[in-house]
């Protein structure tokens, strides 16, 4: 691998700006690898694909490692902006073939504009919720299209957070990013175990509600408005396991009718977030 994406944007130098016509060049091959995971880990940087989902980071203040775009979006002004941006911070613009720009970005849809982005990770000592707040915690979440679902309607629900709770699927994969719809550069992910869970959930003063077939309430009669709440939700196939389930301050479960006898879970935590969340949503005065 070569040095590029293991070496920090915005450190004090100028970035540059490059053309790229070989699928071999380096920083290409650098670039499509981060489609695994082991270089995703050793690199600590993720793709993130589309212009909107480039500028959105870029407003929220990601620093670009790389921006990617294909010959077709040169001279566009959103782009053109972007290129500016990255280079002042230090970032690499590659203007790049729209050969290389299909072999980088999804097959059936290929974007004219991507970024490489450091990720983030917020330490769980640090999150203190405050009046109001929600956060979501997901126990072993393996599909990566359910966790970018959660992430972005956590996003829309006004939502402060997401923790990832043992081995979760990885947020900063290609389709977990394209799910959050950009939702991933607006919050932030903790990354922690059930010991560390339980011992932070112990002193944190937050209301534990937790999703489970043998929830006592309807999860409409929860009070969710007298401490701040973390939604728990569990794994996909096996639920949430004792250890977990048995400290929450309340066990809630979602009615339902039909012959489904489970809800899809970016589904199940979409409605548990809009409920927590009820008293505290209005629509906007147009």
């Amino acid at each position: 691998m070569s040095d590029g994406l293991n070496e920090s944007a915005g450190s004090g130098r100028v970035g540059q700006v490059k053309e790229v016509t070989s699928l071999a060049n380096p920083i290409v091959k650098d670039i499509k690898a981060l489609s695994q995971k082991k270089t995703r880990d050793e690199t600590k940087t993720f793709l993130a694909e589309g212009l909107k989902l480039v500028i959105d980071a870029s407003e929220l203040g990601w620093t670009l490692r790389y921006l990617i775009y294909s010959k077709a979006a040169k001279g566009k002004p959103h782009v053109e902006k972007i290129a500016a941006r990255s280079v002042a911070h230090g970032g690499m613009v590659l203007e790049v073939s729209e050969k290389v720009m299909a072999s980088i970005t999804r097959k059936d849809n290929p974007q004219m504009v991507a970024g490489v982005f450091d990720q983030r990770w917020k330490a769980l000592k640090n999150v203190s919720l405050g009046e109001g707040e929600t956060w979501v915690a997901l126990d072993r979440v393996r599909d990566p299209g359910n966790l970018g679902t959660i992430i972005r309607t956590a996003d829309a629900a006004g939502a402060s957070g997401v923790m990832l709770i043992g081995d979760s699927t990885d947020p900063f994969a290609m389709e977990t990013v394209r799910a959050t719809m950009g939702s991933i550069f607006a919050l932030p992910l903790v990354k922690t175990t059930v010991p560390e869970f339980l011992a932070w959930k112990a002193q944190a003063g937050i209301n534990l509600v937790a999703t489970h077939l043998a929830g006592a309430k309807d999860y409409r009669t929860v009070d969710y408005k007298r401490r701040p709440v973390v939604v728990l939700m569990g794994n996909e196939q096996s639920g949430l396991p004792e250890e977990l389930a048995s400290k929450a301050d309340s066990l809630a479960r979602i009615p339902q009718a039909g012959l489904a006898d489970s809800l899809n879970l970016a589904i199940a935590t979409g409605v548990m977030l809009f409920e927590a969340r009820r008293h505290l949503l209005t629509l906007d005065d147009v």
